[in-house]
């Protein structure tokens, strides 16, 4: 139990009739169990839309229900709509998750990675790029992406190279991330 432990496969169903089609229910109850033996639960009937990774990064990480980051995804979301559960501690949950789920090593650092971006764009208040969530965007040309989405971009790539150098050791990862998104440094 290394990097913790799932309940099982989860077991969903899609909410076809949703406007965006891309939420699930889940069946039953859902949970993980990390290193320090902490649960994290996902309820029966939860609703979840799998990894919240801005579509800007999709090409660099994925789509919210590809990879096998997919378990770790429907923890974390229920994780970070928890009252008293910090989004830091989520997070961190998060990549030891993917990692118990099978995320390569350097898959977990990226995607942790991610979801650190996804807070650092949160913070920014750049709610009108609507990039983090998954309805439609205002009008543009194919490709063209917000300066916000740039800077993510950017900043991900040079996270990206950084993270090789960290190994399995997660206070370094964690800092190689609050570094280049100038976010509060672990308690």
């Amino acid at each position: 139990m290394l990097y913790g432990s799932f309940s099982g496969n989860p077991k969903t169903e899609w909410l076809c009739d949703d406007v965006d089609d891309g939420n699930m229910r889940l069946l039953e109850a859902f949970w993980y169990i990390d290193p320090q033996g902490r649960r994290w639960d996902a309820p029966k009937d939860g609703i979840t839309n799998g990894a919240s990774i801005p579509r800007t990064l999709w090409s660099y990480i994925g789509s919210p229900y590809t990879g096998k980051y997919r378990r770790a995804a429907i923890v974390h979301d229920f994780a970070v709509q928890t009252p008293g559960v910090l989004r830091d501690d989520a997070d961190t949950m998060f990549y030891f998750a993917c990692a118990a789920g099978g995320c390569p090593l350097m898959d977990s650092k990226l995607l942790y990675a991610g979801v650190r971006i996804g807070t650092w764009g949160l913070a920014t208040r750049d709610y009108a790029a609507n990039i983090f969530t998954f309805a439609p965007m205002a009008p543009r040309l194919p490709g063209q992406q917000t300066p916000t989405e740039l800077e993510m971009r950017a900043r991900y790539t040079l996270l990206a190279a950084e993270l090789q150098d960290t190994g399995d050791d997660f206070d370094a990862i964690h800092a190689a991330v609050a570094r280049q998104l100038a976010l509060p440094g672990r308690a």
